[in-house]
């Protein structure tokens, strides 16, 4: 029974530890196809003709969306900053999603809203009632919304969208600051080929840590929590490098839902923001993927990796792990509720490559990692595994990993270079190495969590995010 027991472990351990050496060597061919595309990027980059775009009338005019539930720490600078991008032509819708605290006030105090008589078309389903609009006088690009919350954030989108004006529609959270050409760049595939392109999505950073005056990022900097650094590290790999990857390999799924442009045909002829779907922005992806497809429609959904927005992340672990657990519970269910298109070849890319990589390397990864180092414990406990297997074990599961994420960091610093510093790059070094040792562990945990609360069908509210403001300038040297 002894022998028996020792060639199970031994065979599960070498399963782990090709699953891991899968996992980091898809990150690693994302690596490369993201730099080639990065690389390919700034060869163009001298050539965009952002000026020209300012002046071009084939620039689309834009709806941005703001959905806002108890915002009061950071609106109003949000609104400042969206107002004040370089666009042509563009709106800026809020909606304030049934806020206890003076997220309303403030922008009623700040832009000096008047309310108007309203008749909403439902071009899309929702379920909170409609209790006034608001414009600022002076600024007909403003309009703010009043709705009851039915805690999800699906219903504060879908309202803004009855209400948009112009063809294109970019999703912003409410959190959001927003480089000045962010919106421009981002629309520019919209430009170059307008009947294919159907979505765009941008990069996701980090805010703690840096300046913001007036709405517009003065000052990029490191936060002084550690929890923050390493999120920091996270996003440089999933947006500047997972998604621009999965772009390249025309698979993308993901659209953050801080900030995308999406064509408004495309949105309403898909209904719109599912209600039932707690991971909103991959649903809505998913089923333009499916819709175009069925439709035998040509189409693109692009990531473009320059256009910033810098949005707040949790610095406490409680805030942070329902999060994580969200965004796991999200993606189980979009999974689940586009099962058909897995290994589907009439799905190409999407699902051939990307939805078998989020079941396999998403969904049941944190499942492994976590029994992989129980088992790898219990196999050394009992001397069923020697200590050259543990050490090969731990290189392929966490020094591979780390590599990776101090490639990422490199790319970005031969690229974009917003961290310029050299503290800011150290921290962010070391933070890439912390995060294998706990954090990581407890990421995995909180996924499992969210995965079980999907297969449950339990919790399914848009949560709340605790936030602290933008950080104003030092005076320190």
């Amino acid at each position: 029974m002894g022998q028996i027991l020792a060639n199970i472990f031994r065979v599960l351990n070498w399963l782990g530890l090709t699953y891991f050496l899968a996992l980091n060597t898809i990150y690693l061919i994302l690596i490369i196809a993201a730099s080639l595309n990065i690389g390919q990027y700034f060869r163009k980059r001298p050539y965009l003709g952002l000026e020209e775009a300012l002046k071009s009338p084939v620039t689309m005019p834009v709806s941005i969306l703001v959905p806002a539930h108890n915002e009061e720490a950071v609106i109003v600078e949000s609104a400042r900053a969206i107002l004040a991008l370089r666009y042509p032509q563009f709106e800026l819708i809020i909606v304030d999603d049934g806020s206890s605290d003076n997220t309303f006030s403030l922008l009623q105090e700040e832009f000096q809203l008047v309310e108007i008589p309203f008749h909403i078309e439902q071009l899309v389903p929702t379920r909170g009632l409609t209790k006034s609009v608001y414009i600022a006088p002076g600024l007909i690009d403003l309009t703010v919304m009043r709705k009851e919350s039915v805690g999800q954030k699906t219903d504060a989108l879908n309202a803004a969208i009855n209400i948009a004006k112009y063809p294109l529609l970019a999703m912003v959270d409410a959190d959001a600051v927003l480089d000045q050409d962010a919106l421009l760049m981002v629309t520019l595939p919209f430009i170059d080929d307008p009947i294919s392109v159907m979505a765009t999505g941008g990069a996701i950073r980090p805010s703690n840590g840096c300046n913001v005056v007036r709405g517009r990022m003065t000052e990029v900097g490191m936060p002084k929590s550690w929890l923050a650094k390493i999120q920091i590290v996270e996003y440089l790999r999933a947006f500047l490098l997972g998604r621009t990857g999965w772009s390249r390999l025309h698979g993308l799924l993901i659209i953050s839902g801080a900030f995308g442009v999406f064509k408004k045909e495309g949105v309403i002829a898909i209904g719109g923001y599912n209600h039932d779907s707690i991971g909103e922005d991959a649903d809505l992806v998913a089923r333009l993927h499916r819709y175009y497809t069925n439709a035998r429609k040509p189409y693109q959904i692009v990531f473009v990796s320059e256009p910033i927005c810098w949005t707040e992340v949790p610095e406490d672990t409680a805030t942070l792990r329902k999060q994580r657990q969200r965004w796991s519970r999200g993606l189980a269910e979009v999974i689940w509720t586009n099962k058909r298109m897995i290994f589907n070849p009439r799905y190409k890319s999407v699902g051939l490559l990307a939805i078998p990589y989020f079941i396999f390397f998403e969904i049941l990864g944190p499942f492994v990692e976590i029994g992989g180092i129980l088992i790898l414990a219990i196999a050394l406990i009992f001397h069923m595994v020697n200590f050259d297997f543990a050490g090969l074990f731990l290189a392929a599961a966490l020094l591979y990993g780390i590599l990776l994420s101090i490639l990422s960091l490199l790319v970005e610093e031969l690229s974009y270079h917003k961290y310029d510093k050299w503290r800011y790059l150290r921290d962010a070094v070391l933070a890439s190495i912390l995060e294998n040792f706990g954090f990581r562990q407890l990421h995995a945990a909180w996924r499992i969590e969210g995965t079980w609360q999907a297969l449950r069908k339990k919790n399914r509210s848009w949560g709340t995010m605790v936030r602290k403001g933008y950080t104003q300038p030092s005076t320190s040297p």
